[in-house]
């Protein structure tokens, strides 16, 4: 009963992680026509977010370390429903501050799921993380399906469209609020572990996140633009972004039984990033062809997302390693994703069209291909920064298991 509370606390919390990003998308036209933004600017309501992710994510083994996972999350959580309530404030410092505010609290998610996942599920990994994968992308396919046709008919208009998933984050809070009164009896404290800074595999690991990062943060912000331009209206191009977040869904779910037979995940990762590829080909050769385009990055999109995730725990020989590999993927993986948006935005301002943004978005996709050959097998080793090493609170250079580890069964 006990586990099964702690599931439920996960995937619940998984659920807000994404939701207060996604909706931004399909109403950015009416806040850059409301609050006067330029395309670069507008960018910034999903770069913020992403920037913050790149400044605390190191911090949070640390605070982790010194807090408890089960606190710090909880205190998360407290400060992602104040972002989204401050969404609601009826003012352009209301809407940048309360995303500032949401970025910090699922930055202190995006690094704790994993390391709990490793920590008190070490046999369900792969099918834990496509769980909480799969309903991090079901809400956040519909906050971005429902996104307009809130705006319409609420008061408030798209105030209220984005600032109503503040009920969503309340319910996140209660129910993670068990664990925090009283953590799983017998669960290991997260030790705090430097950051593999001079491992090879650790930094391709933390390319595929950002480069996979870079895309969904790209399509999530743009996409409903893209398809505006060539015809479509506001509604229609919200729900091609549910589609793509919907396809998205089903296909991490497929995730655990592809990893559960392959010997590592290599292959894997190489031909979803390249099935990305042909979706960022084909809106540049045909964009009118938004359904199948949708589709195609979905499909894509899913899988690696859920590869990134896993490999943050399959590459990571424990819990407190999983911590500091999932900060480092994390920052840096966001620092690559946080351009995204913005540059996607002003490639368009100056080239007045989006041929050469989508053009970029190909050149990132086929960098991800080659990536995912690396990041696909073997273990990072992760030097302890506590007296608990095991040479004695010294702290020596990363190593580098080459031998392929097979993922946990997804039972």
């Amino acid at each position: 009963m006990e586990k099964r509370l702690l599931v439920w606390g996960l995937l619940v919390v998984a659920a807000n992680l994404r939701a207060s990003l996604t909706g931004v998308g399909p109403l950015l036209d009416r806040v850059q026509a409301d609050l006067g933004l330029a395309p670069a600017v507008a960018g910034l309501l999903n770069t913020l977010p992403l920037l913050a992710f790149v400044v605390l994510s190191p911090m949070v083994p640390r605070l982790a370390a010194r807090w408890g996972a089960e606190r710090l999350l909880g205190s998360a959580l407290v400060v992602l429903t104040l972002g989204i309530a401050l969404r609601w404030v009826p003012a352009a410092a209301g809407l940048f501050g309360g995303t500032v505010l949401i970025g910090a609290g699922i930055a202190v998610g995006n690094v704790l799921l994993p390391s709990l996942i490793k920590r008190d599920f070490p046999a369900k990994v792969g099918l834990l993380t496509s769980a909480y994968a799969t309903v991090m992308g079901g809400v956040a396919a519909v906050a971005s399906g429902v996104a307009v046709p809130i705006s319409e008919v609420a008061p408030g208009g798209w105030y209220t469209a984005l600032g109503c998933w503040v009920v969503f984050a309340l319910v996140a809070v209660l129910l993670w609020a068990p664990q925090v009164r009283a953590p799983r009896l017998g669960a290991q404290p997260l030790r705090a572990h430097r950051l593999p800074w001079g491992s090879g595999l650790a930094w391709a690991v933390t390319a595929f996140m950002g480069l996979q990062s870079l895309g969904f943060y790209v399509v999530v912000t743009w996409l409903p633009q893209v398809f505006q331009d060539s015809g479509l209206s506001a509604a229609a191009a919200g729900w091609l972004l549910f589609v793509f977040q919907a396809v998205a869904v089903v296909t991490s779910l497929a995730v655990p039984a592809a990893l559960r037979w392959a010997r590592d995940q290599r292959a894997l990762a190489a031909i979803c990033s390249t099935v990305m590829l042909g979706g960022y080909l084909g809106l540049f050769v045909a964009p009118g062809w938004a359904l199948l385009w949708s589709v195609v990055l979905g499909l894509g999109g899913g899988a690696c997302l859920v590869l990134a995730l896993a490999f943050m725990s399959m590459r990571a020989q424990d819990a407190a390693e999983a911590g500091a590999l999932s900060a480092m993927a994390q920052s840096i993986g966001y620092l690559l994703a946080a351009v995204g948006p913005v540059a996607f935005g002003l490639l368009r301002t100056v080239g007045s069209g989006w041929r050469v943004p989508i053009l970029l978005m190909c050149v990132a996709a086929a960098i991800q291909t080659v990536v995912a050959l690396v990041a696909g097998r073997g273990t990072v080793r992760v030097p302890t920064a506590t007296p608990s090493s095991s040479n004695g609170g010294k702290t020596g250079p990363v190593e580098i298991q080459d031998a392929p580890v097979s993922p946990p069964p997804a039972r």
